[in-house]
């Protein structure tokens, strides 16, 4: 049996050695003695037996000590070297790299805009008589917003009216001309058709037929002119009644009313206030019950947005909600300053929580034919020979990896080639991590503790 180098374990191991061969020596001298005792007495004595048993126990003990205890501890100090050993090795902070889900998700900024705003300016010119909402008011399609007081128009308008009855009584007068011009037309037709008559009968001469036939058609030229006049006076009054109509449209604009149904959010008039005829903006009107967001989709999932597709808008404001939103439509067409997709994204606001202006985050669900694997940011290792990780066999012995890095997630990055499922990574790893050393594995929960 080997010696242990341990000397106290060496004096007690010697102890044992020379406590058992005194058991044995008296063993021997009591079988002895028992021999003798037999041989005179013919059956040993009770006493006897059981002090031979007791004796037999202690040298079975001794032996017991004697083999055991040693090889208890040396299998024992056997361990504690393998545990200091283990120790002493690097320990790591690992993770696995885990594939991405195939309904990935996809989180872009964007400002809320309303799906209808309109500026409502001034058609006519004059002064605000009334204003009947402000700021923050809602308001109906068509309602009136103001009224606006305007004396020179309806002094136009009334010039315009009186225009229309003169050229009325001129179209009249032209009209009762050419009736007299028809008259005297047809009586130069038929004295004309007379004197013809007669001169062909040699009853008149032919001086005074030729004389009678250039007054009729003196009279059938006056009659289209006549004619013409009559014509362009109904233009005239077609003309004077246009003007007429449109100073009438606009002193309709003098009440200024709603396009659409909205909540007014800008006002810049007030009651006396001159306003000029497209200049003056008098209110702002924006329709907040559904509300619109642009969104800039980068290049590499501009092919997955589709119109009709969900989306979840979340604000910093109202944490706990989130509103449900759609793909309307898409620009399809990339941006060739920065690569990306331009989308809108409807969300109805029936409660009126989302406000035209506001930041938020939206979160469009999209399909992933072959989603690519995450590993943590932080576990990249950038060298001249490219980006590489440190993995770890199963030995855990470290390799350097050189992979093929995709988007970044903030936290996690996506590996396009590389690595496999499952595949284990040492996380922020340190100048103690080199190729071809053994480590200790830690989850990173158990590396912060």
């Amino acid at each position: 049996m080997p010696k242990p180098d341990n000397p106290v374990e060496s004096g007690s191991e010697e102890q044992l050695r020379s406590e058992v061969e005194r058991l044995t020596r008296l063993l021997d001298e009591h079988k002895r003695g028992l021999h003798a005792t037999a041989s005179h007495s013919g059956r040993p004595s009770g006493k006897t037996i059981f002090g031979l048993f007791v004796l037999c126990v202690a040298i079975l003990a001794a032996a017991f000590a004697l083999g055991y205890i040693p090889r208890q501890r040396r299998e024992l100090q056997l361990v504690a070297e393998a545990g200091a050993q283990k120790e002493s090795l690097p320990e790591v902070s690992v993770a696995s790299a885990v594939r991405a889900p195939a309904n990935g998700t996809l989180v872009l900024p964007g400002n809320i805009q309303a799906v209808t705003e309109a500026p409502i300016l001034a058609r006519a010119e004059g002064f605000v008589k009334t204003r009947y909402v402000d700021i923050g008011d809602r308001v109906a399609t068509g309602q009136l917003l103001a009224e606006v007081e305007a004396p020179d128009l309806d002094q136009q308008v009334r010039q315009a009216q009186a225009s229309v009855q003169q050229v009325q009584a001129d179209l009249e007068r032209a009209s009762a001309a050419l009736e007299q011009g028809k008259a005297n037309e047809s009586l130069a037709q038929v004295t004309a058709s007379r004197w013809d008559n007669l001169a062909r009968r040699g009853v008149v001469s032919r001086q005074e037929n030729d004389q009678y036939q250039a007054q009729y058609q003196a009279q059938a030229a006056n009659v289209r002119a006549l004619d013409r006049a009559v014509a362009a006076g109904r233009a005239s009054l077609s003309a004077a009644q246009a003007n007429v109509a449109r100073l009438t449209d606009m002193q309709g604009y003098l009440k200024v009313r709603a396009p659409f149904a909205g909540v007014v959010t800008q006002r810049n008039v007030d009651v006396g206030a001159l306003v000029n005829n497209g200049s003056t903006l008098l209110f702002r009107i924006a329709q907040t019950n559904l509300l619109r967001t642009y969104l800039n989709v980068p290049q590499s999932s501009a092919s997955d947005v589709r119109v009709g597709q969900a989306a979840l808008l979340s604000t910093t404001e109202l944490p706990d909600r989130k509103f449900r939103g759609t793909v309307t439509r898409t620009a399809n067409a990339l941006d060739p300053a920065t690569r990306t997709l331009l989308a809108e994204v409807q969300v109805a606001n029936p409660d009126g929580k989302l406000l035209p202006g506001m930041y938020v985050q939206v979160d469009l669900n999209l399909p992933s034919q072959d989603p690519p694997l995450l590993i943590p940011g932080d576990t990249l290792v950038l060298r001249p020979e490219g980006t590489m990780v440190a993995v770890l066999d199963a030995n855990n012995v470290v390799h350097f990896q050189r992979i093929a890095v995709g988007r970044d997630l903030g936290s996690r990055i996506e590996v396009l080639s590389g690595l496999v499922e499952q595949q284990r990574v040492i996380v922020n790893p340190n100048d103690s991590v080199q190729e071809g050393v053994q480590v200790r594995p830690l989850s990173p929960g158990a590396a912060r503790r």
